[in-house]
């Protein structure tokens, strides 16, 4: 019971300590600079919420008195009768703020039924510092009211993590779909009207099946097929890399693992560029082809084939990053049963090792596929005349259409197809265990793969090792020649454009690249470990816990990934414009951006790395004594090296090379990398973004390295030791 008072003595001085001190309204210079203290003074908007109230803002006096109310509940309730109370005053609170926050705007009511029920009412800037510190604080109760009722076994540490991650998703996920979805049904003067989204439901150019005649498919089917194609053959090719790596002999699995990550790691227009000079209608190896053979290749990479090219080289490496940890984590002793039983290496891998990895390669076929329906780069580069969802949401909200209702209908048939994915998938999954770590020492390897399977799949690694590695030879080699494709003479001079440094009593960065270089690394070095910390929590609530609603709200945070970046960008701006919630032209729009946008690939690797892992574990710790955040410090964590890294690699890159939601989200103090290379692209300066593009990507190399290091290896057999230190 200490415990409980503890909890709740922390939050109160939480919420007391940010009426008092932190200001309730959003600071416009940003809160962090801390300019605001020497401002507070003579200044009303940036008054903490108790000042705010006694001077007059009457929607705060409901917040006052509910934090009141539970101070109260606490000094005079035992813990055994007051968490229904608490429960209810925290739920209480979480809504009069969010109803205060979506009906007054800055020039007061945002609705004008409202005015007329209640009257003119002054106007509030958006929520800061202490408004926010507050609505945590009601999360926390009705978390700490439950767990008091002795929901779920009254673990807080649960209930609370389940309370914010809804309140999180709800805003930075549900909000902005929901204010941009409210514009599909609303006319140009504000009106709600439905004929746009009647008009564009049935629209043949989303659903023809004309193809199968002999035309052309609409564009709902080639985004369907070409996502069916790309998740299958990454799921593949990355399976392959990740048996070559593990259990083969392959002399350089080390520069194996590099090569896999590069891809991800480089913007999307550049490998699509690389891909047209080099296989495009006057690319050098097509004519070379075409004087060698006579063959007239035409334009046949312009379209779904070249798209399916660029997606296999951008996200083989994630599927990658997801399988290697499903085949490490597979227990070598399963393996050395099987052959103890006489069964050959073939028959060992056919139907002991492959059916443990399935929960790995379904999640890796699900990423691959979302991935590829929410792509938008490489469509835009390759796509030609054979638009994708993706391409076609932006076209028809920022292209002449300017039609916001066919952007939300074809949004909603890419939220359907990326559903019917997830759902397949857990249905194949359903009613299997998979686990193979337990709490046993094992002490075995893993067996070697039979040669049928072996020699195939290490050709084929070869190969495409040596095609990423030309495409990656022609990016770098772009960067020191004057004019990439027409003017090959050698030079420095775009790296010295970029990033030259000049010398005033000190290094100054005189370079155009700088500002925008560090700015990306600093939004992407926060981004990164919040988007591993909140998608594996998530995915250890997933996997080991049972509340109502977890398949809702696994399916929230899959459509996050789900969305395309495009519709993610104009979402946010919509919805973050304006009060309650402003965050346009700061840092924190592109950290929450990349935080909820990534984090499903944190969420599917933890959730494919924690099938393996037996859950007696958990119930072996906690039966010694040790809560669930210890149980999930001390236990799972360790073994879940393989996907944290992911996660964390995942997320920096990405928060890096993104450009289809950042485009809309960057402003001048904040400009990312990839926005600033779109800007020389568009003004021709291609050896500029090409040198851009490769520091970026050496850069990126030496990070993942640090976070290798920085995580280590999951460690799951005992070492074995030798006689003599036996003897000893």
């Amino acid at each position: 019971m200490t415990g409980d008072n503890r909890r709740l003595d922390l939050a109160f001085a939480a919420a007391f300590g940010a009426l008092v001190v932190l200001p309730w309204y959003r600071v416009k210079g940003g809160f962090f600079g801390f300019g605001w203290l020497a401002e507070m003074p003579g200044k009303r908007d940036l008054w903490p919420g108790l000042v705010q109230a006694l001077t007059g803002r009457w929607p705060l006096w409901p917040v006052l008195l509910l934090v009141a109310l539970a101070i109260l509940v606490r000094l005079t309730q035992p813990p055994g009768r007051r968490g229904r109370a608490l429960a209810l005053i925290g739920l209480a609170g979480l809504a009069w703020m969010m109803a205060e926050g979506v009906s007054l705007g800055i020039r007061g009511w945002n609705w004008g039924q409202l005015e007329d029920i209640f009257g003119k009412a002054a106007g509030q800037p958006a929520f800061g510092a202490g408004a926010v510190v507050n609505a945590l604080v009601f999360t926390l109760l009705i978390a700490f009211g439950l767990a008091e009722r002795g929901v779920l076994k009254g673990d807080a540490f649960v209930l609370g993590a389940i309370a914010v991650l809804l309140l999180l998703v709800a805003t930075f996920v549900f909000y902005p779909i929901v204010s941009m979805f409210t514009g599909a049904f609303q006319d140009f003067d504000g009106s709600f009207t439905a004929e746009g989204v009647l008009k564009n439901l049935p629209d043949p150019k989303i659903w023809s099946l004309a193809c199968l005649t002999g035309g052309y498919c609409g564009v709902a089917w080639r985004t369907f097929f070409l996502a069916v194609c790309t998740a299958t053959g990454t799921t593949l090719l990355g399976l392959a890399f990740a048996l070559v790596a593990t259990r083969t002999r392959f002399p350089a699995k080390k520069g194996l693992r590099l090569l896999t990550v590069l891809p991800i790691i480089t913007p999307p227009f550049v490998v699509g560029l690389a891909l047209t000079l080099m296989l495009g209608r006057s690319g050098f190896v097509t004519q070379w082809i075409e004087v060698a053979t006579g063959w007239e290749l035409g334009r046949w990479l312009y379209g779904l084939t070249g798209i399916w090219l660029a997606q296999m080289l951008s996200f083989t490496p994630i599927t990658f990053l997801v399988l290697i940890g499903v085949v490490e984590g597979i227990s070598p002793s399963m393996e050395e049963a099987s052959q103890t039983l006489r069964a050959d290496q073939w028959r060992t891998f056919r139907k002991v090792s492959l059916p443990l990895m399935a929960p790995g390669l379904a999640n890796a076929f699900l990423i691959g596929f979302i991935e590829s329906m929410a792509d938008f780069g490489n469509p835009l580069v390759l796509g030609g005349s054979g638009g994708v969802l993706s391409t076609e949401i932006f076209f028809a909200v920022v292209g002449a259409q300017n039609d916001p209702a066919r952007a939300a209908v074809l949004a909603t048939v890419l939220l359907c197809f990326t559903l019917t994915a997830f759902l397949a998938q857990r249905l194949w999954l359903s009613g299997r265990n998979f686990a193979t770590v337990t709490g046993k020492g094992d002490g075995g390897r893993h067996a070697a793969l039979p040669s049928r399977v072996g020699v195939p799949v290490t050709a084929v690694v070869v190969v495409w090792s040596a095609f990423t590695l030309f495409i990656y030879g022609m990016i770098l080699f772009g960067g020191f020649v004057k004019l990439w494709g027409l003017d090959h003479s050698l030079t420095f001079e775009h790296y010295q454009r970029a990033f030259s440094i000049g010398w005033d009593h000190g290094p100054v960065w005189t370079g155009v690249a700088w500002n925008s270089f560090w700015t990306t690394m600093e939004i992407a070095l926060i981004a990164a470990p919040l988007t591993a910390a909140v998608g594996l929590l998530t995915a250890w609530l997933i996997v080991r816990q049972k509340f109502p609603g977890k398949a809702a709200f696994e399916f929230a945070l899959m459509m996050s990934f789900a969305i395309p970046g495009t519709v993610i960008g104009i979402s946010y701006i919509m919805a973050f414009n304006l009060p309650p919630v402003q965050l346009t032209g700061s840092a924190l729009i592109l950290i929450f951006c990349f935080v909820f946008r990534n984090m499903p690939v944190g969420v599917r690797g933890g959730v494919a790395a924690m099938a393996q892992i037996e859950g007696s574990l958990d119930e072996a710790s906690q039966s010694l004594g040790a809560t669930s955040a210890r149980t999930m410090r001390k236990v799972v964590l360790p073994l879940l090296r393989p996907a944290i890294l992911a996660a964390l690699v995942y997320s920096f890159v990405r928060a890096i090379t993104s450009i289809s939601a950042v485009i809309f989200l960057v402003s001048a103090k904040y400009n990312m990398a990839t926005a600033y290379i779109v800007g020389l692209v568009e003004n021709g300066q291609y050896g500029v973004a090409i040198a851009y593009s490769s520091v970026l990507i050496v850069v990126m190399i030496a990070v993942i390295g640090g976070f290798q290091l920085l995580v280590g290896e999951r460690r799951l057999r005992r070492p074995a030791t030798t006689p003599r230190e036996v003897t000893a």
